[in-house]
């Protein structure tokens, strides 16, 4: 006999009502009775947004990526920006990514919307997610949504929602947004599109963010130059294929070899375990190519070309991918200098991070006279940095999560433009007869040797929710006074908002949003940070360690010990 909890059969029979298709109604009953725990799956809970927006894996049910889901959240959007924006009309952009059912997607979101009196302009094809929110500002429209899973595996897609500002969704929107969603009866979704307000849009607004993104992106390299860096480049897959090689292009790279066999979007992303240019294994077809040709840099991006992979040559001339926290030091440190060459920096400046990145960021805006803004995980809190200071001049920012954003003309972390200032960056570097692996090294001399390493524990499912709910549960109770014989020193709380020095037991604020993120500092300056993702099912740490570093030939010892340190704390955790 099987047994479907009461809970799970009351939301289940929901969706066997005449306001579901009976398409829809018969693959539900197929699986009462013959997958009862994928049902379960499916049912025991609603997708919620997390620090993406809405995430999950595509299929049937309240927990699911599907036309009823989605349809759901964007009658509730569309209700509250009927409510908001009453007497305006009102305009979304929407794009999508190479997923699985994303243009479908795409267009049952834009069909719910024009339903609703609301101008969309829908791209039409594929677009990378930094378009999006460029288009956003560019045609005046009050929010904007992309369809997309980022880096997550094939069967997963998602929906991210982006505001005026071209940021994506924050408090107090994100809340009110959510409590109208849960008003709703799937009932009272309006899918009957009204086709007069739906405008498809393509290569006039691709121009217009190509020439916005080479002139943020570009930075007085000569044409020898450019011409004389080697560069090898893979989309994934994705949809960064659309704007990186003409946007190279068109500012002056002429030798940029393509990885040909991730040319194509493709959702089932055939060439890689995981699009993820975190991943070693995604970058290694174009690190194979690189060896081939002799390229001097490779660049991989994420399926909807939010987050870039560089691949640079060590003090060897082996190829090797820099983390984050690297790409982000470096790409900093280039842009605060041609600020300073230019004599921009006068105090109003500012460039942002995040809890969970490097603190070597801060270390080089105070270099420079700069403030370093410090916020959640997730590029939306850089964006409403940006939103909340409109005194100060945003430089460029990041997260260790392989995302950087250039200037303020895009509010979202930006593959793009990103790309074409590494290439900047290299062709300056190559020019002075560096690498990119040398000038960060001088970078470690002059600022001190910061090492980073991120382990993330995939928990699936109902269980693996509430492991990782225990393990910061006990985390909090019982938390660390002591790592690798370090004491620790401080303990910074997100979810309680309270920072507790064990030293002289002083508490103070922290003065960010609540978030599930516990930090532990150590007497040495080391940094560990435990954080459950809010778009998969992991539980993350962070670990941060730091020294001096006397000398460039210093460097490989240097590394070496704090590697061993990183290890030392991870086998001390139990990790």
């Amino acid at each position: 006999m099987i047994y479907i909890k009461p809970e799970i059969l009351e939301r289940v029979n929901t969706w066997l009502t005449p306001t579901f298709d009976q398409d829809t109604q018969d693959q539900i009953k197929n699986m009462i009775a013959s997958d009862p725990k994928g049902l379960e799956e499916s049912f025991y809970k609603d997708l919620e947004f997390g620090t993406g927006g809405m995430r999950g894996i595509m299929g049937l049910g309240t927990n699911r990526i599907n036309k009823y889901t989605l349809g759901k959240n964007t009658q509730g959007l569309s209700n509250y920006l009927n409510q908001v924006f009453s007497g305006e009309q009102v305009k979304v952009a929407i794009a999508y990514d190479c997923r699985h059912n994303s243009n479908t997607f795409g267009k049952v979101v834009a069909d719910v919307f024009s339903a609703n009196g609301i101008q969309v302009y829908l791209f039409e094809d594929l677009r990378p997610t930094p378009e999006l929110s460029f288009t956003l500002k560019h045609l005046g429209c009050h929010c904007g949504i992309v369809l997309t899973a980022s880096h997550n595996p094939p069967e997963y897609n998602g929906y991210k929602v982006y505001w005026q500002d071209g940021g994506q969704l924050v408090p107090p929107q994100d809340g009110e947004i959510i409590a109208e969603i849960n008003k709703l009866d799937y009932s009272e979704i309006k899918f009957e599109p009204n086709s007069d307000l739906i405008q498809y849009i393509g290569k006039d607004v691709d121009d217009v963010f190509i020439n916005s993104s080479i002139k943020n992106g570009s930075f007085n390299t000569s044409s020898e130059a450019k011409e004389n860096l080697n560069i090898v480049f893979t989309s994934l897959h994705g949809t960064s294929i659309m704007a990186i090689p003409e946007t190279l292009k068109r500012a002056g790279y002429t030798n940029v070899n393509i990885v040909e066999e991730q040319k194509d979007p493709n959702g089932d992303f055939p060439t890689v375990v995981s699009p993820n240019p975190e991943e070693p294994e995604a970058l290694k077809m174009a690190m194979e190519l690189a060896e081939k040709v002799d390229g001097d840099i490779v660049i991989g991006t994420d399926p909807d070309c939010d987050r870039l992979g560089v691949v640079v040559r060590n003090l060897e001339n082996e190829l090797v991918i820099l983390n984050g926290n690297q790409t982000m030091i470096l790409m900093t440190d280039f842009l605060l200098k041609q600020w300073k060459k230019e004599g921009k920096i006068n105090g109003k400046q500012f460039v942002g991070s995040t809890i969970v990145s490097t603190p070597m960021m801060s270390v080089l805006a105070n270099a420079y006279n700069v403030e370093c803004k410090i916020g959640l995980t997730g590029f939306k809190w850089i964006a409403k940095m940006i939103k909340d200071f409109p005194e100060l001049d945003f430089i460029g920012g990041g997260e260790e999560s392989f995302g950087f954003m250039v200037g303020d003309f895009v509010r979202d972390k930006d593959a793009v433009t990103s790309t074409l200032l590494a290439c900047e960056i290299a062709a300056q570097a190559k020019a002075e007869g560096k690498t990119l692996y040398e000038k960060l090294i001088d970078l470690y001399v002059e600022h001190g040797l910061f090492k980073e390493r991120l382990i993330s524990l995939t928990k699936k499912g109902i269980e693996g929710a509430a492991e990782i709910k225990q393990m910061m549960v006990d985390a909090r109770n019982n938390p660390l006074k002591e790592i690798n014989g370090e004491k620790v020193v401080l303990i910074e709380d997100y979810q309680t908002s309270i920072a507790k020095n064990l030293q002289t037991q002083e508490e103070s604020t922290i003065d960010v949003p609540k978030s599930n993120v516990l930090i532990y500092y150590t007497e040495e300056g080391s940094k560990i940070a435990l954080r459950p993702s809010g778009t998969e099912p992991k539980i993350k740490f962070y670990i941060s360690v730091n020294t001096d570093l006397d000398n460039v030939s210093a460097f490989a010892a240097t590394e070496q010990l704090l590697e061993s340190k990183i290890d030392a704390i991870l086998k001390d955790m139990n990790l």
